[in-house]
């Protein structure tokens, strides 16, 4: 089985349902990284301070097949085609995984198998 990493970095407010929009599209364990986002042109606020956005990194590893799937599900509910949204979602090919959990494993296979 080949695996992708599909990184969704999204609005910290839409955290949850991202991740409920990822698991109903098939994924299954994420990783959840938090950062601030500061884009080309820098927003002013008050005072001269700079707004920073933050955002929530979700780090999923997945099987291809499916990637595509849990991916076009975040682009389509977060509008992430829509330039004025600050959130991006990409896949990177995985050549070598450890430490997958067994049952997350056989969902997987569950999952591809209803795919086909």
């Amino acid at each position: 089985m080949k695996f992708t990493a599909l990184i969704a970095i999204i609005h910290d407010k839409d955290e949850e349902q991202a991740i409920k929009v990822a698991k109903e599209a098939g994924a299954g364990s994420v990783t959840i990284l938090n950062g601030k986002n500061i884009g080309l042109e820098e927003k002013k606020v008050f005072f001269g301070l700079t707004l920073e956005e933050n955002v929530s990194v979700l780090l999923f590893v997945l099987p291809r097949k499916l990637s595509l799937k849990v991916m076009r599900e975040l682009r389509e509910k977060f509008d992430l085609d829509n330039p004025d949204n600050s959130g991006l979602a990409f896949t990177i090919p995985l050549s070598h995984v450890a430490g997958l959990d067994t049952k997350e494993l056989h969902k997987f296979e569950d999952d591809i198998k209803t795919m086909l």
